[in-house]
Parts: structure tokens; sequence; C-alpha cells
């Protein structure tokens, strides 16, 4: 029997779950579903989330899908073995740059089928988030970190932390936990996310070039990234071609940290091995072929969207087609 990913409509349920507890509890951040092949699956990220999140919800998502445990385990075993196995599992695991704790694995029937992940400016394993209801960091009675309440919370499973000792963080935060807590709030089910214009805007470019790829009759991934290439919204089609979400990323952080279409790059900086300099001098990576385009507001770049998995030209006509009806509609 063949590994499968889960469908992409369970991966944009877990991250919406995610999101809507994350506000709820003043958290801001990325939330991001990896498949147990490895390959991301959906991904956004929170107004004001911060960079950098992403990249880290990221790993430790792809941690735990593929190694089929809570990245928290897998972090406690790399301290039992010689270094020089875990620089090699860095070297050979390349997408877990970061393997801190909080990923945990998504089942099925007793199969893993992905992982998920948060992290971000105002996300990760505290209690003690400015103007948050304490009553909502606690779980079945006993206190919660906010990271890891999220993450159980989108999976439906009951709370277990994976960050060490909970309770003591309350005591730091608050004081002493108190006897009548009751069961908390935790895990109730918190009112749908409001004030996320960016995450919204970034969701509708996305299902935008999901619906003219699904008219074309192609599979693709679609990257939309902000002015410095962060991405802050990544889906993949179920059977689309697993490159295409890096490709859709790089030449989406082309377009956008360079103002043009990322086929324009190589043309701009041609010459002998001036493309490879020009890669060692930026932050991120950036990817030279057609597939992606700047998005302006008010004559301003604001980020790009770039599609991966087909053709290059086929991701360059798609994503023009589709930037020309958003701004029609507008």
């Amino acid at each position: 029997m063949r590994t499968t990913d889960l469908p992409l409509a369970d991966a944009r349920a877990l991250v919406d779950r995610a999101i809507d507890k994350a506000q709820d509890i003043a958290m801001r951040g990325a939330i991001v579903v990896v498949g147990a092949s490895g390959a991301l699956v959906s991904a956004s990220r929170m107004d004001h989330g911060g960079a950098g999140g992403m990249a880290r919800a990221r790993s430790k998502a792809w941690i735990a899908a593929t190694q089929q445990i809570p990245s928290t385990e897998h972090l406690a075993r790399l301290g039992f073995i010689a270094p020089p196995m875990v620089a090699g599992f860095a070297v050979c695991s390349p997408e877990a740059v970061f393997p801190g704790a909080g990923g945990m694995p998504i089942e099925r029937d007793g199969v893993v089928i992905g992982g998920i992940a948060a992290s971000g400016a105002k996300i990760g394993p505290f209690v003690d988030y400015p103007g948050a209801d304490r009553q909502k960091l606690i779980a079945e009675g006993r206190p919660a970190n906010g990271e890891d309440l999220l993450v159980h919370y989108a999976l439906a499973i009951p709370y277990e932390g994976q960050h060490g000792d909970d309770h003591q963080r309350w005591v730091d935060a608050y004081g002493a936990f108190p006897d009548d807590a009751g069961p908390g709030l935790g895990m109730a089910d918190p009112p749908p996310a409001a004030q996320q214009a960016e995450h919204d805007w970034a969701r509708r470019l996305a299902d935008g070039a999901i619906a003219a790829a699904e008219e074309a009759g192609v599979r693709i991934a679609v990257s939309i990234v902000d002015q410095r290439g962060e991405p802050v919204q990544q889906d993949r089609m179920d059977g689309a071609p697993t490159a295409g979400v890096p490709v859709s990323e790089a030449t989406a952080a082309a377009a956008a940290t360079f103002a043009c279409p990322s086929g324009e790059l190589a043309e701009r900086f041609a010459g002998e091995g001036v493309l490879a300099r020009l890669a060692d001098a930026l932050p991120c990576k950036v990817l030279p072929a057609p597939g992606a385009l700047p998005i302006e507001e008010d004559g301003v770049v604001v980020g790009a969207l770039g599609i991966g998995g087909p053709a290059p030209a086929l991701c360059a006509e798609l994503t023009a087609a589709m930037l020309a009806g958003a701004a029609a509609a507008r």
C-alpha cells in the first residue's frame, strides 16, 4: 500500500480550526500541515504573524509526519545519540532545520497521513498571552500552553503538553493554580476568526489559482508571499507534483523581492555565475523561471503569487490570467 497524504480540503480544515483557536487566545503566527510523504499540503500565516514562523512550523510538521511521532519525542531522541548522527540526520533531512517541540502526527485508522505544527511571533509554549482569558488556557482541569493547545484542538484530540511543565509556567505567570479552576475552556469551540484581512486576501488568491488550474485541467501548487518573499499562504492540490511547492515559493519570492515577473530575473542578471552569487546574497531562495508575478497595491509591490507543478510557461499563463481576473473583480 503506497504512502498517501491527507487531502487538501482536510488540511485546510485543520488549519482553519487552529487559526480560530489561536485568535481566541490572542495568538498570532503560522500553521502548517505536511503530508506523510513530507510534502507540504497547506499552510497559512495569520495577520501580523511575523517572519520565520512558517518555516519553523513547517520543519516541526515535517518531522511529525515523516518520523511518525510528536516532534518533541524526536527532539528527545536526538539528545541520546552521538553528535555525528545528529549532524547526519540534518544533512539527510534538510526540511527538518528546526527540530523543535510541538509538531504532531495526523493519524487515520492507525496510519500517519500527515503532520501539523504552529509557530510565529505570538505562538509559543506560553500561558501569559496579553489579553487572553485564563479559562481558555485550562484544558480538562489542567494548565495548557497556547501552542500545544491550538494544535491539539485542531486535531480534536485530548490535550497533552509537548513543551515540559505547563503547571510551572502557570505558577510563574499567575501564581498558584486555583483549586476550583474547573475543566476550563481550552478545548471549547471558539468563534470563527475575524480580523484576518491579509490571510483572507491570500486565501482568496490561492483559491483563484486553484480554480484556474481546475479549469485548465492541471494540478498545481500555489504560493502567495509578502514583499520580502515570506509565505503567507501555500497550497498543493491533491495529486499535484510535489516539486510544485518549492518551485511556486521560489518563483514567488523572486517576483516579490525584485518587483518583476520571475521569468525576467535571468535576463536582468545575465552573466556567468551572476545568478549563483545573487542567490548567496539573498535571505530566501529565488528561482529565475516563469510562473510568478508581483502583486501591486496603489503602485507598490506588496507580494507575489507563484504557481508550480506544470510546465513553466503554463504556470506563467495561469498566474497572469488569475491576477488579471482578480484585478478586474476589485
